[in-house]
């Protein structure tokens, strides 16, 4: 039995395997209609989200299997005082496999530890988002045929965006990836990652404007400013809108560039992009069921 904690816990290797199994799911869907029936998927959502709780319920409910959970530890026996080891424990005797959010970095690592079936980590705190991370590999092979030799841009939270923190983590394993963080400087992405790329001897560039790297970009990553992170009103409403792309930004960038964005989107990004062909993330959106098929399939052996 197999969990999915990190993006790292699968090989690039395997990683392709993966990603071979979600374009054959999307360009074949009926092949795979049936292919989890009599199966049961536990979402065990102890924070709000709605892509990624509903992406996982499409997923398993396209691959015929059938979903059961709770939305909000408050609906839960957490409420009362339940651990999370004494939750899954019973989730295993209800499922065949779970997807499970906590606000505690860690938490569902410790459930997949007393877990019986499958748990996948749909994102700890501000630590990991390893389906999301799939999900943004995925998109970038599939539009730009490849998982190495470009230049990407990530831009706003850098600091506390786990999207961000997980998806470096990955891309680091491809050759010739060269990264610019783009962010204010009380949002710079932590020391541990940059010290990470130095010892690893990966170009990087730190900067605050958008517009002075624009053109240098193959792929540049969006993130929202996280009201829910910041300890003080203040320091959010202060930095909530220091970037926002706009035509006008995005007319300096280069033709083939894509766009992403793990969404929500607040006003990060004008709705004016939308229309644009550089704009991915609602095609990324779509990736992320497609990638979550695909890691069912994986995790319960069934492809």
């Amino acid at each position: 039995m197999r969990n999915l904690m990190s993006p790292l816990d699968f090989t690039t290797e395997e990683l392709d395997r993966l990603f071979d199994l979600a374009n054959d799911i999307e360009h074949n869907p009926g092949k795979y209609a049936h292919a989890c029936e009599g199966k049961i998927l536990a979402t065990c959502f102890y924070e709000p989200s709605t892509r990624t709780r509903l992406s996982f319920e499409s997923a398993m409910t396209r691959l015929g299997g059938r979903v059961i959970g709770f939305s909000d530890a408050a609906s839960s026996s957490a409420a009362k005082g339940e651990s999370v080891s004494d939750t899954i424990r019973v989730i295993s005797c209800y499922a065949d496999i779970c997807a499970m959010r906590h606000p505690k970095e860690g938490a569902p690592m410790v459930a997949g530890e007393k877990s019986l079936i499958p748990v996948i980590n749909a994102g700890d705190g501000g630590h990991q988002h390893p389906t999301q991370t799939l999900t943004d590999l995925l998109t970038i092979r599939s539009m730009k045929g490849r998982l190495n030799g470009f230049t990407i841009g990530l831009c706003g939270d850098l600091k506390f965006g786990r999207t961000v923190h997980s998806l470096i983590n990955a891309l680091v394993r491809y050759q010739d990836i060269k990264f610019i963080f783009i962010s204010p400087e009380e949002l710079k992405v932590p020391d541990y990652i940059t010290d990470m790329l130095r010892e690893k001897n990966i170009a990087y560039e730190e900067v605050i404007r958008l517009e002075d790297v624009m053109p240098k970009l193959d792929l540049l990553y969006m993130t929202r400013v996280q009201k829910e992170r910041f300890f003080n009103e203040e320091d959010y409403i202060r930095l909530k809108d220091f970037y926002i792309l706009n035509m006008d930004k995005l007319a300096l960038a280069k033709e083939d560039m894509l766009v992403l964005h793990p969404l929500p989107r607040v006003n990060e990004i004008s709705v004016e992009v939308d229309d644009d062909p550089r704009a991915a993330y609602f095609k990324q959106a779509q990736y992320g069921v497609f990638v979550r098929m695909a890691l069912i399939l994986t995790l319960l052996e069934l492809a």
